[in-house]
């Protein structure tokens, strides 16, 4: 690639948490800088327009006539800020797109970028590519919407990048080549964000477009595999395959077997990029799972608690519902719906459930689901409040009451937690805290 020069070309950078500061950071002294922010910014070394207004925004972006515009993942192509600048033809990319152009553009060109995404998932198949590369001796940076932005990293001595990216982040990425892609599955998730379940696969669809290496997917999955179709060195993967028997080593050391998919992915694109079965092997073995992702916190007469706040979209939801038992789970459910359409979900798991705590600002939309589709299952709602750790131990008593000698109690919300929490980490956290309070108080 290459040909993508910053110096005295003026780049905005349309919200400054932190992808929005480390493409400030990267960018360094090559470029003419300015911020622009909905939300109040700290002081700053470089110019910044604040508004909370997004239209006085998106004109101070149009009057300074910016080359390119570099969007923070947070703000969606659907707000009128977006729709302005796109109004307006005023180029909009995402620091992904930043990055990318920054490094092709470098001596250290042509390092290979292994990226993931899809509805639920990518956080640990990156988690397992980062663990296999280092246990090959490979120096590589886990980066992307796992939390770290790509665009810190460029300037570093990584030999490669594993590379986890959003439906958000992929919307605005243009001429990124992965050495290898994969989309490990495409269930309806953020529709308020991008308006449709359509316009949030076509996002998603976006990993594949300019592949050099290998497009991986999942031949059980009808809406990736549409994704993929044309496109060169194409593989299918499979979770039932005997070139997978010696997997189950993995599930013995206590992970889930949701996991396995994860596992099929990973070492597929591990092996693509020459790494080795002892390698893989090793990696494997000295990964450990994300916090909040079906974590254990508690155990006591007969019933689990789990923590599964990570579980922030339907789809995610249903992976852990479904490895229960019939009628032992009493879940936990409720939050941001984003606009999410739980009547599948319920419909799905209806029979593992033995009852239901709906959680939240708003638990209606877990309500009705459960209503229609599962109206023998009990329910009971716990309306969110200012308190949230008070709230919380209410939530699990709620629980508690339900559960029986070899139920679960499963916080596995199918939503994000934005409604009554900064993150899905914290949600998890509150939980696990209100857990070992009730088992103090009990």
């Amino acid at each position: 690639m290459g040909g993508y020069s910053y110096v005295n070309e003026r780049i905005a950078i349309i919200g400054l948490g932190a992808s929005g500061k480390s493409a400030v950071e990267a960018l360094g002294n090559d470029a003419d800088i300015r911020g622009f922010s909905t939300t109040p910014v700290e002081q700053s070394d470089f110019p910044v327009f604040y508004s909370p207004d997004p239209a006085m925004v998106a004109q101070e972006i149009i009057q300074w006539n910016p080359q390119y515009c570099v969007i923070s993942p947070g703000i969606p192509m659907t707000s009128a800020l977006a729709q302005e600048l796109k109004r307006r033809r005023v180029p909009v990319i995402s620091e992904v797109e930043l990055a990318w152009r920054l490094q092709e553009k470098s001596k250290r060109a042509g390092r290979p970028w292994y990226c993931v995404t899809g509805t639920n998932g990518k956080t640990t198949t990156v988690g397992l590519l980062g663990a296999i590369f280092r246990a090959a001796g490979i120096r590589v940076s886990e980066v992307g919407n796992i939390g770290l932005p790509i665009s810190s990293q460029i300037a570093g001595d990584s030999e490669a990048f594993v590379v986890e990216l959003s439906s958000f982040q992929l919307e605005t990425t243009y001429t990124m080549e992965p050495a290898a892609a994969i989309c490990l599955n495409a269930d309806a998730d953020h529709l308020d964000w991008h308006g449709d379940v359509e316009s949030y696969r076509e996002a998603k669809a976006r990993i594949y477009d300019r592949v050099r290496g290998k497009s991986f997917y999942f031949a059980s999955d009808p809406v990736v595999a549409r994704m993929v179709q044309g496109r060169p060195r194409v593989v299918a993967l499979t979770t039932d395959s005997n070139e997978w028997d010696w997997v189950p080593f993995y599930a013995e050391r206590g992970h889930p077997s949701a996991l396995l998919a994860d596992i099929v992915a990973a070492v597929a694109i591990a092996r693509d990029a020459g790494i080795d079965e002892n390698a893989i092997s090793a990696g494997l073995s000295e990964y450990s799972p994300a916090t909040h992702r079906q974590a254990l916190v508690g155990q006591w007469g007969g019933v689990r608690y789990v923590d599964d706040s990570k579980a922030t979209n339907a789809h995610a939801a249903a992976a852990a519902l479904k490895a229960l038992p019939p009628g032992t789970g009493v879940w936990i459910a409720g939050g941001d719906a984003k606009g999410q359409d739980f009547g599948p979900l319920v419909h799905s798991v209806r029979s593992q459930l033995r009852a239901v705590v709906a959680i939240g600002l708003d638990p209606s939309p877990i309500r009705r689901a459960v209503e229609e589709f599962a109206p023998d299952t009990p329910i009971v709602e716990v309306v969110g409040n200012s308190d949230a750790d008070l709230w919380m131990l209410q939530v699990v008593r709620a629980a508690a009451n339900f559960a029986r000698p070899g139920d679960t109690v499963l916080l596995s919300p199918a939503c994000a937690s934005w409604d009554q929490f900064s993150s899905y980490s914290q949600r998890g956290k509150v939980f696990e805290q209100a857990v070992r309070r009730f088992q103090e108080e009990s």
